[in-house]
């Protein structure tokens, strides 16, 4: 049963396995007759606490528009805010940047406007949302795919229910016998408490419309972008009204603001006599005014009239039933399913759509382009989706994966350069090394950028050889010059930077970085028919050894060799105490040494060497994850692991909560001890529950939510760019993954059961034994059935143990 929110109370055989199938699937086809749709079994409320920063309201699949409550919090809302400060129309998931959340906040409310009124339009502070606000309670069945409801305990108790197609979302308010008046505030200058509006304007028009302009400023202090809107009702309303810096004004149609009048809106009003409810049905637009309009005609009006509140419902609920049943799961709790169809609905919001209904965008050089026959697409999390959630749109939607791909060509023909973390139509440069890289090699390596390589290919060059000059807005790989001259970055907090991060000041994590898109990118040269280029880049990957100190010792654990970054002419960095730590902030990106020691995924082989050798390696990984406790007890993870969801800095153990050490778990695979690898993925599955905490960190645009999902299919993505995936063991004993064109990958292990301690004893893809931890993506994309049996007792010199099991290096160390 979903929680009800109320803030204001607050080996075994292949015969065995082929027998358990026969008798399972059974129970789980009859059992799936009565299940509940697809889109109800999604707990939006999950990852709004503990700094998740997801939204419980309505979107759509890769929807442009968002309705979802704003509150206090910088993400948007959190479960346990106090109030709701209205419903916001834009917002990100899982992002850990202030600046996002909100815009165009309407509330619906009761009371006098007037002078000395409850809403006294002689005080412009009576129109603050944070004093007009109202308490709520949020109850099981509010929190769906495309639904959110809640209910206004304040202004007499006031119902309001959420839903959204791409383009276009609706709000139905209705309120509680005994109000003859209903009023809906409509505040343009204020989003949540860290979203900075710049400027704002509001517009009445006609009896049953608002339109108007907001400028805001993006993630985490980057660039000002302007949100269009427009808002119609399904009835006229019977009053209006505008209020700004100095109060309200009944009758008035127009205001417009500043960042230094923070007050700016309007307010409609209807009789309740005749019916309690009122539906708004918005759109909006990063392009123009005209913009929004065509959104809500294409995706609002039906007929030149709002689409009912219910049919809209309908239309969303019905299509997240269909994206989420890409993949079906059987033998899981109804807790179990909410979990695993809630990760597939966060992977599955973004990048948002950015191109309008009639194919308009706006580009990275402000200028208005048309995306024909494709859709553009915005907000890219680079550094955190490259590593999972990438893949997996690859997998389940190719044609949006391609478009994605075809989207960051386009950024790149337009403004110069790729994209670091690309959010309306700007860079924010947020993040460090080169992410775009991997990113978009995957996509090509997955088959979703043909006819598009040699574009690909020729903007992935010069990114990865040069720098955009100081009047590109673009930063690009900062610290190329020293990088190419001697293999690594120079350390320099003092490095200017574009935005809030650049690749010098956190060089030694930089460097780990570029060395593995050189890498990726050596793959898409090579068969591009570049060799000259490929051996370079090659050579290049191993420039994580330039950092590597082999005498680095660190005291707790007694392990020597870590990464370590460099100061000018190669000296090591050394802080004032004398003694570099391992587990210090200095020159990593959210992680440290400890963290980042394991980002050398094109040649694990060289990265034991370095370390000691397999054996010494597996100790280390074994400190890493506190295998002694974890091992026995998955449940162990969450004291094990989880300190907090930004702390990033002091650790020397996994930290399940960011994107660098996501992929440390098939280290152990890569090493011979595959048993370790699912051992390890059973207890980062328990960090993921069906409450509002169970996502212990950001969600990052759906990457973490994307890993969790390729933690229980059984198969994982592993080096950028080789299109290899790690086989281990599924959560489930059946799952049947829908790849588009009739093609279909079945998952099956019989004797899986979520949660419990197995590990993989065989494995056979379509009746052919597989005696490799890894497959080819290209096999799995075809469809097919991947078969495991597994074991509670792991044989530790049995499948995938021994060093031909692991796929040779992507590019291995070159004398």
């Amino acid at each position: 049963m979903r929680p009800i929110f109320r803030p204001s109370s607050l080996r075994h055989s292949f015969a065995t396995f082929i027998a358990g199938l026969a008798l399972t699937s059974t129970v789980m086809i009859a059992s799936a007759q009565t299940r509940t749709p697809l889109a109800a079994s999604v707990n939006t409320l999950i990852g709004t606490q503990d700094e998740g920063n997801t939204f419980p309201g309505a979107a759509a699949p890769f929807g442009m528009i968002q309705a979802s409550p704003i509150g206090s919090h910088y993400a948007g809302w959190r479960y346990g805010d106090d109030k709701i400060l209205g419903i916001g129309h834009s917002f990100i998931s899982g992002a850990g940047c202030w600046e996002q959340g909100g815009q165009v906040s309407v509330l619906p409310v009761t009371g006098t406007i007037a002078p000395g009124g409850a809403f006294d339009t002689k005080d412009a502070k009576s129109f603050d949302q944070k004093h007009y606000g109202a308490r709520y309670t949020i109850d099981a069945g509010g929190h769906q795919a495309g639904y959110f409801k809640a209910r206004l305990t304040d202004y007499g108790g006031i119902d309001i229910e959420t839903t959204a197609l791409p383009r276009a979302s609706s709000e139905r308010y209705t309120w509680a016998p005994g109000a003859d008046t209903g009023h809906v505030l409509v505040n343009v200058a204020q989003a949540n408490a860290k979203h900075r509006v710049i400027g704002s304007q509001v517009r009445v028009v006609g009896d049953r419309a608002v339109e108007g302009k907001i400028t805001t400023l993006s993630f985490c202090g980057g660039h000002q972008y302007s949100t269009w809107f427009r808002i119609e009702f399904d009835r006229p309303f019977t009053a209006f009204g505008v209020w700004g810096q100095a109060g309200g004004t009944a009758g008035a149609r127009f205001s417009m603001e500043s960042e230094y009048e923070p007050f700016n809106g309007a307010w409609v009003s209807f009789g309740l006599k005749d019916g309690r409810s009122v539906t708004a049905t918005t759109a909006i637009s990063h392009v123009d005014i005209e913009g929004a309009r065509n959104n809500l005609r294409a995706e609002g009006l039906r007929d030149g009239k709002p689409i009912t509140f219910d049919a809209m419902r309908m239309q969303a609920q019905q299509t997240w039933d269909k994206e989420l049943s890409s993949i079906r799961i059987d033998g899981a709790s109804t807790d179990d399913r909410s979990v695993f169809y809630t990760a597939l609905y966060h992977a599955f919001l973004q990048p948002m759509t950015g191109s309008d209904a009639d194919g308009r965008y706006r580009g990275y050089d402000d200028r208005i382009h048309r995306a024909d026959g494709w859709t553009y697409y915005e907000y890219f999390s680079l550094w955190d989706t490259y590593r999972a959630q990438n893949q997996l749109l690859a997998l389940l939607r190719p044609q949006r994966a391609r478009d994605i791909g075809r989207t960051l060509l386009a950024i790149d023909a337009q403004n110069g350069w790729l994209p670091r973390w690309g959010y309306a139509n700007f860079d924010t440069n947020t993040m460090t090394g080169d992410p775009v890289t991997p990113f978009l090699v995957d996509l090509w390596r997955y088959g979703a950028l043909k006819g598009m390589e040699g574009a690909a290919w020729t903007a992935l060059r010069k990114n990865a050889w040069e720098v955009p000059p100081l009047t590109s807005r673009s930063e690009g790989r900062a610290g190329n010059a020293n990088y190419i001259a001697h293999g690594f970055i120079l350390f320099d907090r003092t490095f200017p930077a574009k935005g809030m991060d650049v690749d010098p000041q956190n060089a030694g994590s930089a460097t780990m970085e570029y060395a593995l898109s050189d890498c990726a990118l050596a793959q898409m040269a090579q068969s591009l028919g570049h060799p000259d280029d490929a051996n370079t880049l090659r050579t290049r990957a191993g420039n994580w050894r330039n950092l590597w100190d082999a005498t680095l010792t660190e005291p707790e654990s007694s392990f020597v060799g870590f990464p370590h970054p460099k100061m000018e002419g190669g000296d090591w960095f050394i802080p004032p105490n004398g003694h570099y730590s391992p587990r210090s902030h200095y020159g990593f990106h959210e992680g440290t040494s400890w963290q980042y020691q394991w980002l050398v995924p094109q040649d694990v082989a060289a990265l034991a060497q370095a370390m000691g050798g397999r054996e010494q390696m597996g100790k280390r990984l074994d400190a890493f994850f506190a295998w002694d406790e974890i091992g026995g007890d998955p449940q162990a993870a969450r004291k094990a692991w989880v300190n907090g969801a930004y702390a990033y800095y002091g650790q020397y153990r996994f930290n399940p909560n960011n994107e660098p050490t996501m992929h440390v778990p098939s280290l152990y695979s890569l090493i011979g001890q595959p048993w370790k690898t699912d051992g390890v993925l059973r207890a980062a599955q328990t960090l993921f529950t069906n409450a509002p905490n169970g996502v212990t960190g950001n969600d990052d645009l759906g990457t973490m939510s994307a890993w969790y999902l390729f933690t229980t299919l059984g198969f994982s993505p592993l080096m950028q760019g080789t299109g290899e995936v790690l086989l281990h063991a599924p959560r489930y004993p059946r799952i049947t993954i829908d790849l588009g064109d009739g093609r279909t990958l079945r998952v099956e292990a019989p004797t899986a059961k979520p949660g419990a301690q197995e590990s993989v004893a065989a494995v056979k893809f379509d009746g052919k034994p597989v005696s490799n931890v890894w497959m080819n993506v290209d096999a799995l994309r075809k469809g097919g059935t991947l078969q495991f049996a597994l074991t509670p007792t792991p044989d530790r010199n049995g499948w995938g143990t021994h060093p031909q099991d692991a796929p040779p290096s992507a590019c291995p160390v070159t004398q």
